[in-house]
């Protein structure tokens, strides 16, 4: 019944002057859970669906979304769409779209979707649970999944059907000892089902939180000013995604309100660096099958040894740059508008152990986690809080360090880089766009050498 109402919107839409159009419906189910010292804090059960069609017709887009439709409003809904993209033509231009014809699930070995909640509330009281230890003030366990349902069709011929799934645990100690508090998180997230919690050992998973926690109430201040730096992969990737990755969406490199427009073919980092947006890595939390304008995922260079090689495009961008879309044209959901936004930003890894970078590091910082970042996809500046790390000294680590921030510009740092380790690590989150926009992306690298300011420690 969807795919006709779907078909008929957008033979309607052609019908009515558009020049390229398509019709997607969306129902996202999600569950979270939160436990704080024992109690459920958040338990939600949500679904939401909904149609959202779109009209291009000289240059520009005309939107029209709805969450009841019904096959007896198409002809009315399909008017509103082309008559919100008519006005002043921004010129005329063809999209460069596939004709697709699949159905695709995603690859899970248990779906959430067939665990019952009380097993997913018992799994998140059992992590908090496993965090009580003499020192931690706070202890807090988290559960999330989300089973994202997709219908496009379009009027190149394309007919779409698709499922994203993700799951995600937390745990989180705070500990004190009266005069400070300290903190530190753990756990994973992916594409994957409720197979990624049972394959957890969850009570060391919380109890090694619960340590490390009380451990980082010893850490000393971190020295100020220029030094090295081995950036975490969590750090590596703040900096791939929050500076690089935002410069590099290209519906804002077509406003030229980046600061790496017109930097394809340059130079912008040291021949160990490499960078790119892959949105069809197994199992990372960014991963899609298809964007929502139906474009398959694909891998994007970004950056390949130190030379800057392109941008993440959607179908509008792709055409205003002659060159191919990459899979990057995304929406929070079906009521919202699509922009260019990354899935798994990373840097690409490097020929050297964890091991050889400490033991050839005469004096430095090695990272631990981070705690938040900047973006600034116009200047190109770099500022992250670090979690804590640990002093180098002669080859050797000495000292655990508490919370500091690094800073500096994006480019400078990256043309300092000289190694990078063989394992690169994602982690998940979500991605803002805007105000309000939000994606689920993953950024990620591996341990990366260069030259950072420290401040704050």
């Amino acid at each position: 019944m969807m795919h006709h109402s779907l078909q008929k919107a957008v033979d309607t839409m052609i019908r009515l002057g558009a020049e390229f159009c398509d019709a997607r419906s969306q129902t996202v189910k999600s569950i979270g859970i939160q436990s704080v010292n024992g109690d459920i804090r958040h338990l939600s059960d949500k679904i939401m669906s909904g149609v959202c069609l779109r009209a291009w017709i000289g240059g520009r887009w005309g939107y029209y979304t709805s969450t009841s439709f019904r096959d007896d409003e198409t002809e009315k809904a399909a008017s509103i769409a082309v008559m919100n993209a008519t006005g002043a033509p921004k010129g005329s231009m063809e999209l460069n779209v596939a004709d697709i014809r699949k159905k695709a699930k995603q690859n899970v070995k248990i779906h959430p979707n067939n665990v019952d909640m009380r097993e997913k509330v018992s799994a998140v009281l059992d992590a908090d649970s496993a965090q009580t230890t003499d020192g931690v003030l706070n202890r807090i366990g988290s559960y999330s999944d989300e089973v994202n349902d997709n219908i496009l069709i379009n009027s190149v011929g394309s007919e779409i059907e698709w499922e994203e799934v993700r799951t995600r645990f937390r745990v989180m100690s705070v500990a004190s000892d009266g005069g400070r508090m300290e903190r530190y998180y753990a756990g994973p997230d992916g594409t994957k089902g409720f197979e990624l919690v049972k394959s957890l050992d969850i009570e060391e998973l919380g109890r090694s939180t619960a340590r490390e926690a009380v451990l980082t109430l010893k850490a000393k201040r971190a020295p100020n000013g220029p030094s090295c730096v081995i950036s975490d992969p969590m750090i590596s990737g703040l900096l791939a995604h929050e500076v690089m990755g935002h410069a590099s969406e290209a519906d804002e490199v077509v406003k030229r309100r980046s600061f790496l427009t017109d930097a394809v073919g340059r130079r912008v980092a040291s021949d160990a660096v490499s960078m790119y947006d892959d949105g069809t890595v197994d199992g990372a939390h960014g991963t899609i099958l298809y964007d929502d304008e139906g474009t398959p995922a694909s891998r994007t260079a970004i950056i390949e040894n130190g030379i800057y090689k392109g941008y993440m495009h959607t179908l509008e961008s792709a055409s205003l740059m002659n060159v191919r879309p990459t899979g990057n044209g995304r929406a929070e959901n079906f009521g919202k508008r699509i922009w260019a936004r990354m899935t798994n930003t990373f840097f690409g890894p490097g020929d050297r152990t964890l091991d050889d970078l400490i033991a050839d590091t005469k004096y430095g910082v090695l990272c631990d986690k981070m705690v938040n970042g900047m973006e600034d996809p116009v200047g190109g500046g770099f500022e992250a809080k670090v979690l804590r790390g640990f002093l180098i000294e002669n080859g050797k680590i000495t000292d655990m360090l508490r919370s500091f921030t690094l800073t500096g510009r994006a480019l400078e740092i990256l043309t300092t880089v000289d190694a990078a380790t063989k394992k690169v690590i994602f982690d998940g989150g979500m991605c803002g766009k805007g105000i309000e926009d939000w994606v689920n992306v993953s950024s990620g690298g591996p341990y990366c050498r260069s030259n950072i300011i420290i401040g704050g420690g």
